[in-house]
This record gives C-alpha cells, sequence and structure tokens, in this order.
C-alpha cells in the first residue's frame, strides 16, 4: 500500500513496514490510510516479521531479506508481533535496535483530559530511554546449579549518546528541564558512569535545568506527581518499566508510540502488544501505532503532514470518539470499532483541537544528530583477580584452601557470597550458595602483577579441585580502582 506524492509537494520518502501479527495488520492498515489521507509523501516496501518467520525456524523472526529493506529505506513502521512462548525464540525487538544501532528509545507520555481518564491532567513526560546496553545484551550464564548470572554493560559512549540526545531533544521542542534516573548508590561503577556523564553533559547545556533521582524515589515522584518532570533520561531496564508506567500514568499504554533513533536507522512502533485475542473484531485502538507514525513523519521532515494527522487524532479524541479501551459513559460520545476510528480522524484532516493544545511541527526539519566526545584512553593496570568457585563447603574451609595457593605475588584478600564478605571475618548469620568470588591481590596495595601470575594462581587452584567457573581481571584505570571495593577493603 502506497501513500502517494501530492502534486508539487516533493519525493515520496521510502519507509519498511511491517504488518506484525495479532491486532497488528489491523492497526497498521488503520495507519496507512490516514497517512495516505493526510498526503504524508510516501514509498511502502512492505516485510514479514515476528510469528510466521519464527514459525519457519528462523530465531530471530526477521528474514535476511527484511534486513536489506530496512539498511536501503532506513525507516521503520512496525506493528506489534507475537513472540513464540518457549526458550530458543529471540527478542525481535532487541535484535532490530542492537543491530541497527538505535540507541535512543523515545516516549512521549502526555495527558489527554478530560477525554482520556487520568489522576494527572497536566502530565506532559518524556521518556528518553537508552536502548542498546544495561541488562539487554542477555548475557547470562548459570554457574552453579545455585546461581545464574547475567551481565549489567554500560559504557561512557553509549551513555553520552542517550543523554546528549536527551538534551538535544529538550532543545529542540522548548522543554525546561532534563532529569536523570539511576541507582548508583548501590551500582557505583555501571550506573555510576550513567550519572557521571550525564553531569558532564549537563554543563553544556546551561540553558537547560538538569537533575538526578535515585530511581526509586524517582519512580514514586513521577506515579505521584509527573507534572514535576519533562525529559527523563534513563538506563535500558529503567527506562523500559518506567515508561509503560508513565504511558498508563497518563491515561493509557494502548495510547504510546515511541521511537527508536539510529545515527542511520529509525525504528517507529506502538509500545503495546499484539493483543491476539481482539484480533479479528474490529476492535483495537490504532492510537498507539498512529502516533509512532507522527514521530516518523517528524524525523522524515514531513512536519506538516505530522501536524495534519497529530491535530486530526486529537480532534477525534476531544469530540469523544473512543474505542472500546478508552470509553468512558461520562466523556465519550460514541464507542466505535477500529475501522470507524480511522474514518473519523480522516474526516477530521485540517481541523485543530479545541480544548486540548494543537500541535506543530518544522515542514522540513532535519533528525537530530549527536556526536560522542573522543576521550583520552587512561593508563590500565591489572592488580588482581576474582577468581570464582563452586563450592558447598563452609566459607573458612574454602579460605583455608586458598590460602595455600596465595603465591608469586598474589595473595587473598577475601571472598564474598553474593557480594557479601564472608571471609576472613565472617558471621554465621550470613546465608551463602554455591557461588563464592575469591578475590586476590599484591600483599602490596596498589602494585601490577601480571597476567602470567594470575595464570600461574589458576593453575595452582585447579590442581587443588577449585578450578575457577569465571574470572574478572582487576585493573586501576590512572591509578583508581576499576571494581567495586569489598567490605574491609
Amino acid at each position: 500500500m502506497d501513500a502517494k506524492s501530492q502534486p508539487g509537494a516533493g519525493p515520496s520518502t521510502p519507509i519498511t513496514v511491517a504488518y506484525g501479527d495479532g491486532i497488528g495488520p489491523e492497526i497498521m492498515e488503520a495507519t496507512l490510510r490516514i497517512l495516505q489521507a493526510s498526503g504524508a509523501r510516501l514509498a511502502v516496501e512492505t516485510i514479514q516479521i515476528g510469528r510466521a518467520v519464527y514459525e519457519r525456524g528462523i530465531s530471530s523472526g526477521i528474514e535476511p531479506s527484511a534486513w536489506e529493506s530496512l539498511r536501503r529505506t532506513r525507516v521503520f513502521l512496525k506493528a506489534p508481533i507475537t513472540t513464540p512462548q518457549g526458550g530458543g525464540f529471540k527478542s525481535l525487538n532487541v535484535t532490530v535496535r542492537k543491530t541497527l544501532g538505535l540507541f535512543a528509545n523515545i516516549r512521549p507520555c502526555l495527558s489527554y483530559a478530560p477525554f482520556v481518564a487520568t489522576q494527572h491532567p497536566g502530565m506532559n513526560v518524556v521518556i528518553v530511554r537508552e536502548n542498546e546496553e544495561d541488562v539487554y545484551g542477555a548475557i547470562e550464564h548459570r554457574q552453579t546449579p545455585d546461581v545464574m548470572q547475567c551481565l549489567k554493560l554500560i559504557t561512557e559512549p553509549g551513555s553520552e549518546r542517550v543523554i546528549r540526545y536527551a538534551f538535544e531533544y529538550a532543545r529542540r521542542y522548548g522543554r525546561r528541564k532534563v532529569t536523570c534516573f539511576t541507582k548508583d548508590n548501590i551500582m557505583k561503577l555501571t550506573d555510576g558512569t550513567f550519572h557521571r556523564i550525564f553531569e558532564e553533559v549537563a554543563k553544556e547545556y546551561p540553558d537547560l535545568q538538569s537533575e538526578h533521582w535515585i530511581v526509586d524515589i524517582g519512580a514514586a515522584k513521577l506515579a505521584d506527581s509527573p507534572e514535576q518532570f519533562d525529559v527523563i533520561v534513563m538506563p535500558n531496564l529503567y527506562g523500559d518499566i518506567l515508561s509503560d508506567v508513565a504511558a498508563e500514568i497518563a491515561g493509557s499504554v494502548g495510547l504510546g508510540g515511541s521511537a527508536n533513533i539510529g545515527s542511520q536507522v529509525a525504528m517507529f512502533e506502538a509500545i503495546h502488544g499484539s493483543a491476539p485475542r481482539r484480533a479479528g473484531q474490529d476492535l483495537a485502538n490504532p492510537s498507539g501505532l498512529l502516533l509512532a507514525a507522527v514521530q516518523m513523519l517528524v524525523h522524515i521532515g514531513q512536519g506538516d503532514a505530522a501536524a495534519r494527522v497529530h491535530n486530526a487524532w486529537l480532534k477525534t479524541i476531544e469530540d469523544g470518539i473512543h474505542t472500546y479501551d478508552i470509553y468512558d459513559p461520562a466523556v465519550s460520545k460514541a464507542k466505535v470499532g477500529t475501522r470507524e476510528f480511522t474514518d473519523a480522524v480522516i474526516a477530521r484532516l485540517g481541523q485543530r483541537p479545541q480544548v486540548l493544545t494543537p500541535v506543530a511541527y518544522p515542514a522540513h526539519d532535519a533528525p537530530i544528530a549527536v556526536a560522542v566526545k573522543e576521550r583520552r584512553r587512561p593508563v590500565k593496570e591489572l592488580v588482581g583477580v576474582d577468581a570464582f568457585v563452586d563450592w558447598t563447603g563452609t566459607a573458612e574451609a574454602l579460605g583455608q584452601r586458598l590460602e595455600h595457593l596465595s603465591a608469586e605475588g598474589l595473595r587473598l584478600v577475601m571472598i564474598t557470597n553474593r557480594g557479601t564478605k564472608v571471609y576472613p571475618g565472617g558471621v554465621p548469620e550470613t546465608f551463602c550458595v554455591d557461588h563464592w568470588r575469591c578475590r586476590f591481590q599484591s600483599p602490596v596495595e596498589g602494585t601490577p602483577v601480571t597476567h602470567q601470575q594470575v595464570i600461574a594462581l589458576l593453575a595452582r587452584m585447579v590442581d587443588a579441585g577449585l578450578p575457577a567457573i569465571k574470572t574478572e581481571g582487576l585493573f586501576t584505570f590512572d591509578g583508581q580502582p576499576g571494581f567495586s571495593l569489598g567490605q574491609g577493603q
């Protein structure tokens, strides 16, 4: 389905479209009908993703030919998909985001009071979520019968890109403040890096307010007083959770659209799922995907069409033409299905809301671009090793066996269990499992050691019947520890 160019309006922009699963085909058809009627200048390429592709044995849910279209058009409008239950299937969203470098997820969350029920009629928050890092690398291992591990990866360049994008977004769209949520009181290196980079970047935007909240109290404040926030930037996991929370607080997750922005490619989608139980019943609300398409039009420089669509949608909501999910007899005038809602939006193209705030977008604005600063590489030195072992005895017994292995510039400093120090000087009340971190460092604190010394230590551990199931090098960077310090250090 193509949305044709209007005479004299400029060339069509190629986009890739996927109809998805469940309610996906219905809401995509509705969205494309509205875009076409608005005069959006689009040349649509269609690909198949999701359940049918999974069932053909492709674990990623996307075929190689689809990647060719995405890399050619660099704009992806995607309906929700259904990932089959059970192991062996990858998250298509995560795959696309990481493969195409879609580092920033943009989710506007604003209320449409009094036409959509909310306890926060003044809410107008934009969540900017880091999209590629954190625990979403899905690097997981079972290391012992008791313990599973998931690696949390936060990088300086990845943090800077999304944080800088948040500030640029705030500046472009006339926002007043950027807030950062982290948990760096606990995760001092990973979340601490995100917070540190936020403070560095904030200094370059003196025209904008900036603030930082610990994520737990920040989330509580967001739920209670969202009017206090404007743009919020977060690492991946917190952003994933709290963007859904914010959308629901504003009125409905079903109204939320999102943009996934990279330096070369962008993907636009509703934030809700495929809702297979509602499929084929002419019930689904296409608003989330339609508002994602509005973000897409702005991204490709068709702000004129974006404003026409968005204002027509606002007028439809304002006129009380509502699908079942937001229907309220106290304010709604008609309960309609997908097709009738679509017709209502098309009928209002060219109109503007009277109660809700109308929108305006630049007609030919270029996408926001960010550049990461080059950083000096610090001096890195190896000063020890954390060797993890699978052990079912006591901490004291393990410590005594490992003490005998200290040699060649490496001595046992401590043993922890799930991060709590248990040797030397542990207490019997500490609950332990079969996963022990054994820290070895030079007898002279801060003195570098060699990789050969570490290898020799690991060999002695094997000979002693205590093979390491995992190791982590302990490094300093410009003399500062690049590892969390244990109790007593």
